[in-house]
């Protein structure tokens, strides 16, 4: 049975082609589906997006840190002075499609094609969001964006070296600048137990957010390309798949997080790995699970009325696929520029942007 037919309550055969059929009841379970859509899509981008915002730029700000000060008997305390904000921005950006048919093709066209045209528009859509996060993310410098409403808007990368101070590292009392984009200066041919990019974006992030008694929760993105060389590595515990009893002597995994990719196993030095293939070969990123998440997604004031996600927009109520548009408005900016790690395998000796599209 047809996917949408489904969940519109009708039988794909009783209704030999789409133009048969009641169209509101399909483009009503066409949304319904959208909305499945969105969850899942919302549920699988929580370890980069750490909420939506209606807003277009903000102050982001975290707690400091430093020492507390000693006082003389009788005397008032220091005013507490937090450190770490800066300005941030976020795009917000219009993606449309539409499965293109005339009233004749329409007339013709089955259940199993519309839900083969409505599953290309969704594949689309998720490609998009997932670009769009490793845009925000992998590329290294500010990124200008003309708002038609707001002017233009400066987003802003990771830690890039730039003049921000952040809050004190853990051990250090002064504000101090930070570079969250590595060259590693050994080809990814070269990954060995000396030259590890796990332990550099392990040590990067734990100076900022803290370490956990028995390993951090650090999630650790590479690509396909890499996994040999990484599972390779002595501090690398493979993850123990469930059709294969591993011997009693063999060091297995406890526990699995909820991160995009296959997860391949836990570094010892406190990082799950993932082979997640959207991740651009020779580059390595890393994620604290326990930290606020480095994005956020922009959305449409709801006061708008403007769907949120993916959505079918149709003006005719009668016949509303003959005359209907898949829309998509979001965009993601960095938030949080300490709670991410990009290092580049590579020799040239700065980092280097992937190209994403």
């Amino acid at each position: 049975m047809s996917k949408i037919f489904g969940l519109a309550g009708l039988s794909a055969s009783d209704y030999q082609f789409v133009r048969k059929a009641d169209q509101r009841l399909i483009y009503a379970a066409i949304n319904q589906l959208a909305a499945r859509v969105n969850n899942d899509m919302t549920d699988s981008i929580k370890l980069f997006v750490q909420e939506t915002t209606q807003v277009y730029t903000e102050r982001y700000q975290l707690p400091g840190s430093g020492y507390m000060q000693r006082r003389a008997d009788g005397a008032r305390g220091p005013a507490v002075k937090a450190h770490g904000s800066w300005d941030v921005a976020y795009p917000l950006y219009d993606y449309g499609e539409q499965v293109a048919a005339t009233d004749i093709e329409m007339a013709y066209m089955t259940p199993a094609e519309l839900d083969r045209h409505v599953q290309t528009v969704i594949n689309g859509y998720q490609n998009a969001v997932r670009r769009d996060i490793l845009t925000a993310l992998l590329i290294a410098t500010n990124v200008t964006y003309t708002d038609k409403r707001n002017g233009t808007l400066t987003c802003v990368p990771l830690a890039n070296g730039d003049s921000v101070t952040y809050p004190p590292v853990l051990g250090a009392v002064a504000e101090a600048t930070e570079n969250h984009y590595i060259e590693s200066n050994y080809a990814a041919s070269a990954i060995s137990d000396t030259n590890d990019p796990i332990v550099t974006i392990v040590d990067e992030l734990e100076e900022h957010f803290g370490t956990i008694t028995g390993g951090s929760n650090i999630a650790v993105f590479i690509n396909n390309a890499q996994t040999a060389k990484i599972t390779g590595l002595t501090n690398f515990v493979d993850w123990t798949d469930r059709g294969v009893n591993e011997g009693s002597n063999t060091a297995t995994v406890n526990g699995r997080p909820d991160i995009p990719g296959k997860i391949l196993g836990r570094h010892r030095s406190g990082a799950w790995v993932s082979e997640w293939r959207w991740m651009p070969a020779n580059y390595v990123t890393g994620i604290h699970l326990e930290a606020p998440a480095p994005l956020k997604q922009r959305v449409d004031p709801v006061e708008t009325g403007l769907p949120q996600g993916l959505a079918l927009v149709s003006n005719t109520a009668e016949y509303p696929l003959e005359a209907a548009e898949w829309r998509a408005r979001f965009g993601f900016g960095v938030a949080n520029r300490l709670n991410g790690v990009v290092v580049e395998l590579g020799t040239g000796g700065t980092y280097t942007a992937p190209t994403i599209i």
